[in-house]
């Protein structure tokens, strides 16, 4: 009689199933590491590097859905001050809407100048930590083409995602936790393909993480077996992966197979971790309010927890139950007083943070939407700013960035990037050789030829790098 077990037999069998491993909503179903994520590898992938050394060790992106306004931000614009209210040389670009000079007054901040609106006075004072990039510009003036492309360089669904890329790079500091993190309390326009591993690998799928609730509990469930100890889950973990590993080898060339094996591996690993890092309960009341109580506020304060715990890329994302908060088609002034507020005592948080605690210098902060908003009105009864993709403004800090700098112009209306251009391929170009990577060098053999981030584009935007 044979008392070998099947892999389905033990499954069946085991007093607790898949939620043995503690994470078991997670796992279940057969494409378990989509949901989760993995450990990805300690390694780097050889060659991609050539010659450059890293100036960050990991990112936080911190992304305003929906694209905020340049003009009102970061994009001083007298011309259209003078000529508000005037209707513009009709062209394709513009929808029938007359010039709208910002309300808002603008002015020089720290040492450097770097100049912003009075609506963002706490990153004010960051200043001179900031480079602000103000001849951004990408492909399409769309919601959902336009998010694809700033994640993943490409417009359709189809690419890995910019943190799937990093990781799958550079592996993990941190075993006991997903090396690729997207702290949002909602779905965005596209959703899941923002944080998307596309062709490569399921350990380097993106850990979504619905941060509408906060308490650790909620934030990661079952992150503790009701019933069994450590070495109980061990014993089960390590007889189901010799069976999974059994199993493999009839399928040497099951990705999903071997993703799921890790998955569950990083499941268990989590258990160690993950109750404390995700924790932001744990930190002083004085540093939680520092951040703001908000939902984006407690989100970038988790992402400072999850770097100090060694997650190579975190995305955080101000969005509103799966709406664009920064999609201001009317009344756009008043919007963008709130939506400033929340977002820069956040951001200010974190930088601040992150240099009070030493971190600044190895953590490259990125902020910024899909695109920026029209220099003219949208006709509403409150006026709006429509979509805007061709000049628009978003700023790093930290990573080896160099701090006190404003590069590039637009046009003096803010319609075009006219100096200094950075396409979106620029930029993640220039992040990864801040990760210490060479844009050209990183590439994944998919369908018979080999694909990269940037594809076939890309210049590294050396002026701004220390």
């Amino acid at each position: 009689m044979q008392n070998d077990f099947s892999r389905r037999q033990m499954l069946e069998s085991a007093s607790a199933g898949f939620g043995m491993l503690g994470l078991a909503s997670a796992l279940q179903t057969a494409g378990a590491s989509n949901l989760l994520g993995a450990t990805a590898a300690s390694t780097r992938i050889e060659g991609i590097t050539n010659g450059i050394a890293p100036k960050a060790k990991r990112v936080i992106f911190l992304f305003m859905n929906g694209g905020p306004s340049h003009v009102d931000t970061f994009d001083n614009k007298p011309a259209l001050i003078k000529h508000n209210g005037e209707k513009p040389e009709k062209t394709h670009l513009n929808r029938g809407g007359n010039w709208m000079g910002s309300p808002f007054k603008f002015s020089k901040h720290g040492e450097s100048g770097v100049e912003m609106s009075e609506l963002l006075p706490n990153l004010a004072k960051c200043a001179d930590d900031m480079c602000v990039l103000r001849s951004m510009h990408t492909d399409v003036p769309n919601h959902e083409p336009g998010l694809l492309i700033m994640h993943s360089g490409h417009q359709q669904p189809t690419r890995p995602s910019l943190g799937s890329w990093v990781t799958y790079g550079l592996g993990s500091e941190n075993q006991n936790l997903p090396s690729f993190v997207s702290l949002c309390p909602g779905n965005p326009v596209v959703g899941p393909f923002l944080w998307s591993n596309g062709f490569l690998p399921g350990e380097f799928q993106g850990v979504k993480v619905n941060t509408k609730q906060l308490k650790v509990e909620q934030l990661i469930r079952n992150l503790k077996h009701p019933n069994m100890t450590r070495e109980q889950q061990r014993m089960q973990l390590d007889l189901l992966k010799k069976l999974n590993e059994k199993h493999l080898q009839l399928r040497q060339q099951d990705s999903q197979l071997e993703s799921q094996i890790r998955a569950m591996e990083l499941a268990f690993q989590m258990q160690k971790e993950a109750h404390v890092a995700f924790d932001v309960s744990r930190e002083p009341e004085k540093v939680r309010e520092m951040y703001g109580k908000s939902t984006f506020g407690q989100s970038c304060l988790l992402a400072r927890r999850l770097a100090e715990h060694g997650v190579r890329f975190t995305q955080v994302y101000y969005v509103d139950s799966g709406k664009q908060p920064w999609d201001t088609h009317s009344d756009n002034n008043a919007r963008q007083k709130t939506l400033c507020a929340d977002s820069d005592r956040a951001s200010a948080a974190l930088i601040t943070d992150l240099k009070r605690r030493g971190m600044l210098e190895e953590t490259l902060v990125i902020w910024g939407g899909e695109f920026g908003r029209t220099p003219y009105a949208q006709k509403n009864k409150k006026p709006g700013r429509d979509h805007h993709n061709t000049g628009f403004s978003m700023f790093m800090a930290g990573g080896g960035i160099k701090g006190g700098t404003m590069y590039g112009n637009t046009d003096e209306f803010g319609m075009h990037a006219v100096e200094n251009r950075v396409h979106v391929h620029d930029l993640h170009a220039t992040i990864l050789h801040l990760l210490g990577v060479d844009h050209t060098k990183l590439t994944y053999r998919y369908s018979g030829r080999d694909f990269r981030l940037t594809d076939v584009h890309g210049n590294v935007v050396k002026d701004i790098i220390s």
